[in-house]
């Protein structure tokens, strides 16, 4: 990777260097929380059912494809966050990506097996055959892949193309220097939004102008383009709404669940199905006693992730992925951290 295109945190110098002391980025932490909310609204009949669809859709209106682009880009500036911080620490940072995809792999795989719809395979999957070989590609042309990768997906329906073109976005905003600044900016959000907003409207009226022609590919293709465009007018409005007032209550309620994102994810599944299988609750039978599971289920995770955090840096399973990735115990008391 060409050292103009590291993150900005990242400067090589060594295998015994420490480690950067990039401090967290708030928003991304609240992003993830917000959509861990959102996946499991989204899933939590599915994953009641093991998989087999309801006679009617998962929680009415609520589209559960609306939260897998949203972290999907996440990961990918997830994967380009840590990448620059083990080229500062480690003299071959992609064979701790590597490890850190293996170990994700392994998770997924195991979760599998109660979650036959679960994602973290596939992450882990199109990580290893597209994240890590573009660690070698100057950042225009990561930039142009995702370009690329993207409306061909929409075309062909999503999946795995979508999942690596936002992949490659993701890491592509951090290359730029984009993410670094989202939380010291209104202005740039606000504007970018409102573009969003107006491409959202175009891309609708031409679904609208073309449902009924003989072709069924462009209003297929505008309505998945007006579904991500409509996911950055969330993410920019989101972006604003922590530059006010309200940034303390959001980051009270989403950061906890969004720093122990794999674990609330994780454990989401075993209290969904304990709930439905152990005491007997309609999960998949009906979308109101879904609703108010979700609800309890999340509550509960907030806590915890809330007294958890209090002590503890990270999350377990988050600690273990990370054990996994650096090849050595970190710390994880927040006391032993601050030594």
């Amino acid at each position: 990777m060409p050292h103009e295109d590291l993150p900005p945190q990242a400067h090589p110098t060594g295998p015994a260097a420490p480690s950067s002391g990039r401090s967290r980025i708030i928003a991304l932490d609240v992003l993830r929380g917000l959509t861990l909310c959102e996946i499991l609204l989204a899933n939590i009949q599915l994953i009641a059912n093991h998989g087999t669809a309801v006679a009617t859709k998962p929680m009415g209106d609520w589209d559960p494809w609306l939260g897998l682009p949203t972290f999907s880009l996440l990961f990918g500036i997830g994967f380009s966050l840590l990448l620059g911080s083990a080229a500062n620490r480690v003299p071959r940072p992609r064979l701790v990506l590597l490890r850190r995809f293996v170990a994700l792999l392994a998770i997924g795989l195991v979760h599998m097996l109660l979650w036959p719809g679960e994602i973290l395979t596939k992450y882990a999957i199109v990580g290893m055959l597209v994240l890590l070989p573009s660690t070698w590609l100057p950042r225009w042309a990561v930039t142009g892949l995702a370009a690329t990768l993207i409306p061909v997906s929409l075309i062909s329906g999503g999946g795995p193309l979508l999942i690596a073109g936002l992949f490659l976005m993701g890491s592509a905003l951090v290359r730029y220097g984009v993410i670094e600044k989202i939380d010291r900016s209104t202005r740039g959000p606000l504007l970018l939004g409102l573009g969003f907003a107006a491409a959202v409207a175009c891309a609708l009226w031409v679904q609208a102008t073309m449902h009924t022609g003989a072709d069924t590919t462009q209003p297929s293709f505008a309505s998945g383009l007006a579904d991500l465009l409509f996911i950055g007018v969330y993410v920019c409005a989101l972006l604003v709404l922590l530059r006010t007032p309200l940034r303390p209550v959001l980051q009270a309620l989403f950061a906890p669940l969004g720093r122990m994102a794999l674990t609330n994810y994780l454990t989401a599944t075993l209290l969904v199905l304990a709930a439905s299988q152990l005491l007997g609750l309609p999960i998949g039978q009906s979308s109101q006693t879904a609703f108010l599971a979700a609800g309890a289920i999340l509550t509960a995770q907030w806590l915890l992730s809330t007294l958890w955090l209090r002590r503890y840096r990270q999350g377990p399973i988050e600690w273990l992925w990370r054990w996994a990735t650096w090849a050595h115990r970190p710390p994880l008391s927040v006391a032993l951290t601050r030594r």
